[in-house]
């Protein structure tokens, strides 16, 4: 995969560029980040880019406010949690086309930071309508797109603005890209994949695809239940996909054909109340009493994983091994990452929960490659074609 670079973009100092960020991050009740990963890893191609006398319009999109204004999703506190990281001012435009934005950009200087408001305040950016994306394209000379995690988005700020200014890939985009072909095409062996979380459903294709090039997967979380249930277990309360329970039967089947070991939980730490504070007990996966419902691995559990990746050289991680956002059920998620950054291998863990998961452990900076991108970490594993990396093509590769 060949994309154009910001290298190749005619940057000088004043160029008005026009900067796809994913500052799609958690707020707390008093509207501030809870965690700015997404915005660290934006850092990279906005220094690059002030460096170079860039003047730097960010855009980005926050939750799903269905096409209007909603003060609860305003980029505010994303923009003032930037500043501090960068140790500068911050423009905050509390528009994302229009006068307001026009006049913003005009005031704005050589190394001078704007961000605009949510651009889903806006019900043609998820239209990916053609006149949203002129506008947009009216406040710069050129457009990178730095957020992978949207990039499975055919959006107008991640595909028609593409088509409108000269553009290119920032850095965390390529990194996520390197980071993630390895996975798909060059893993060293042993290579392991472990995934966790709730749904089956959700990683069917994903789970299709890493299985031919793994040597070992491990599966836990809430959709361990439903391939315990697919090998006959009773699991008791426990969350059951029925519905995915004969695919998982089917990759179950696969795997064997394949030699491909899947380690599935043994021990369970169980509960009869869906709730952080309730009782709980460690049981076999042969044990569990018709009220009880299973929210995170066991010890036993946690020991066969360790010793199944004892060797890997390559591990792709996606997925918490519980109800790991509650203290009392976090263990098997916390022990997984403390395995992991333990390896002398190349670990690279696939966004969403999985990135508050690692987080929480505070083990980040041991790991290879934490993906800012949940869906489109997956669908790019998958095989799909990503709308927001296409448009960044090299046009005869």
């Amino acid at each position: 995969m060949v994309l154009r670079q910001m290298d190749s973009l005619p940057i000088d100092e004043g160029t008005r560029v026009l900067v796809r960020v994913d500052f799609n991050v958690p707020l707390d009740d008093e509207q501030t980040v809870s965690d700015d990963t997404r915005i660290r890893e934006s850092l990279p191609t906005i220094n690059r880019l002030r460096e170079r006398g860039a003047l730097v319009i960010l855009m980005s999109h926050l939750g799903r406010p269905k096409g209007r204004p909603d003060p609860k999703l305003s980029l505010r506190p994303a923009a003032r949690r930037l500043s501090e990281l960068l140790g500068t001012a911050v423009v905050f435009v509390p528009a994302s086309v229009g006068r307001a934005a026009e006049e913003a950009v005009a005031r704005a200087g050589p190394g001078d930071v704007l961000v605009l408001e949510n651009l889903r305040f806006d019900p043609r950016e998820e239209q990916n309508d053609g006149n949203f994306a002129r506008e947009l394209a009216g406040l710069a000379d050129v457009y990178v797109n730095d957020a992978f995690g949207s990039a499975h988005r055919a959006h107008a700020s991640t595909t028609a603005v593409a088509q409108l200014l000269p553009a290119a890939a920032g850095e965390l985009m390529l990194r996520e890209l390197w980071a993630l072909d390895d996975i798909l095409g060059r893993p060293e062996h042993p290579y392991w994949v472990v995934v966790g979380g709730a749904k089956v459903s959700d990683k069917i294709g994903l789970l299709k695809t890493l299985l031919p090039r793994a040597d070992g997967m491990v599966v836990g979380g809430g959709m361990a239940n439903t391939f315990l249930a697919a090998a006959g277990k009773s699991l008791g309360a426990s969350r059951v996909e029925t519905g995915a329970v004969s695919a998982a039967a089917a990759l179950l089947e696969d795997a064997r054909r394949l030699g491909c070991p899947i380690v599935l939980p043994t021990d369970v730490v169980v509960t009869t109340e869906f709730a952080a504070g309730a009782a709980s007990r460690v049981t076999g996966v042969d044990t569990i009493a018709g009220a009880e419902m299973a929210l995170d691995i066991g010890p036993e559990s946690v020991r066969a994983i360790e010793a199944a990746l004892r060797d890997a050289r390559t591990v792709f991680w996606n997925g918490p091994m519980g109800v790991f956002e509650w203290e009392r059920f976090r263990a098997g998620t916390d022990a997984v990452a403390r395995i992991l950054a333990d390896l002398d291998a190349r670990v690279v863990v696939g966004g969403g929960d999985s990135v508050a998961a690692v987080n929480q452990t505070g083990l980040q900076d041991r790991l290879t490659h934490i993906s800012t991108g949940g869906g489109a970490a997956l669908e790019f594993l998958e095989g799909r074609r990503l709308p927001g990396v296409e448009a960044l093509r090299v046009a005869d590769e």
